[in-house]
């Protein structure tokens, strides 16, 4: 078999960043009478490439199966929507933006940011793949064109006089496997003078913080600055700006413009970010080639706790149903003999099944029905949020339980 190819610079990949095994969609939720049928799981392996430095994953399925009917609602986290709220109110300070203006969002979901633009009298427009999704955000008024965003969309979007003011898109970058045409298709619905907000992770707190739980199927590629910064300024657009997000355990917000009409100065930041990340070593691939050992690292130590406790006579269940919890479970082996069930806010996955182990979603309040010794946090990222939600856990002796970056028990 051929070796895989960059989805930016098209060069051969032969580097390993993680090798997770095999795993089902990570998203793919399972109904009772589904649970008997046969299960896809697909390697789960990140390569970097050795030129231009993007961690990435061969595409195993199609845009269309992973995220034409979502499980994601983006409104049911309450940090997040206080987080996107911030953002708005700034947005519209700095770019003045009004009732003359067009803010245009890729992967717009149910509505969660739109909404605060709306209510501003400020034209929204929503582009979001998953059907069901964008029928709740339409719902509340939010106009959403159900499709996939590349340059055709882009060109006819532009043929239509929707040029964009702010064109912006929330943990969609890494969703893409065609980096190029979803790239290029921002420049072509961006007015001359407007801007582009992207927010994804950031690699390099994905290696520092030893996240390999966020690596699943629906994440195709991983950026560092500097990578994510060659990709735009091949397509045309320039990089001016860049903001430090505690999201997500770690994100960029990056600002761009069009190369040919853009007026604003780069900051100091863009200049700062780009040495740290020299300094760290994004420019070799011993840097990323060395990570794989410490997931395999946690993967003993959260197995062990597990087995300990267990053998103890403690009970585990989880809370949370997040794609990062899938990744987490199917590489560890973890079954319902040691945790025996998950919770989650979202009615749209209560009363299915985690791909791969199976185990049951329920409403949170099945963890104060069970009283559970312990409750693994699967969406270690808001952490403080569910466990001020959950704090009567505590009462019966209940403690918190994160795996990332490292197992710890939290009093």
């Amino acid at each position: 078999m051929s070796a895989p190819a960059c989805r930016f610079c098209q060069h051969p990949l032969s580097h390993e960043f993680a090798n997770l095994g095999m795993s089902p969609l990570s998203n793919a939720f399972l109904r009772a009478d589904e649970l008997d049928r046969m299960e896809p799981f697909y390697p789960l392996v990140a390569f970097v490439c050795e030129r231009c430095f993007l961690v990435q994953l061969p595409e195993v399925q199609t845009p269309e199966r992973l995220f034409s009917d979502y499980a994601y609602f983006s409104s049911y986290s309450d940090s997040w929507l206080e987080h996107v709220r911030r953002y708005c109110a700034t947005m519209v300070e700095r770019l003045g933006l009004g009732r003359g203006s067009q803010v245009v969002e890729i992967a717009s979901n149910d509505g969660y940011l739109l909404q605060y633009f709306a209510a501003l009298g400020i034209p929204v427009l929503g582009i979001e793949p998953a059907a069901n999704v964008a029928e709740v955000a339409r719902g509340h008024g939010i106009e959403t064109l159900v499709r996939f965003f590349g340059v055709q969309t882009a060109t006819e979007l532009a043929a239509a006089g929707r040029h964009a003011d702010l064109l912006l898109g929330n943990n969609v970058l890494a969703h893409v496997p065609d980096l190029n045409d979803f790239v290029e298709a921002l420049r072509i619905v961006l007015k001359p003078a407007g801007v582009i907000t992207m927010e994804f992770p950031h690699l390099l707190c994905l290696i520092a913080g030893n996240q390999f739980d966020t690596i699943y199927h629906e994440h195709f590629s991983y950026f560092s600055f500097t990578t994510v910064r060659c990709i735009f300024e091949a397509h045309g657009l320039t990089i001016f700006d860049v903001d430090r997000l505690p999201t997500h355990g770690g994100s960029l917000r990056i600002h761009a413009q069009r190369a040919d009409a853009g007026t604003r100065a780069a900051t100091r930041r863009v200049a700062a970010l780009l040495e740290e990340e020299r300094a760290f070593g994004v420019g070799k691939v011993d840097t990323y080639c060395r990570f794989g050992e410490r997931a395999r690292e946690t993967r003993r130590d959260l197995l062990q706790f597990l087995i300990e406790a267990k053998a103890a006579g403690k009970r585990t269940a989880a809370y949370g149903a997040p794609a990062k919890g899938n990744t987490l479970l199917n590489y560890c082996g973890i079954r319902d003999d040691l945790v025996e069930y998950t919770v989650d806010r979202s009615p749209h996955k209560q009363g299915r099944y985690l791909p791969g182990t199976h185990l049951p979603i329920y409403a949170p309040d099945r963890i104060r029905e069970t009283r559970p010794d312990y409750v693994l946090i699967l969406p270690w990222n808001i952490k403080d949020e569910i466990m001020r939600q959950m704090a009567d856990v505590r009462e019966w002796g209940g403690r918190f339980v994160v795996p990332i970056p490292r197992v710890e028990v939290l009093s």
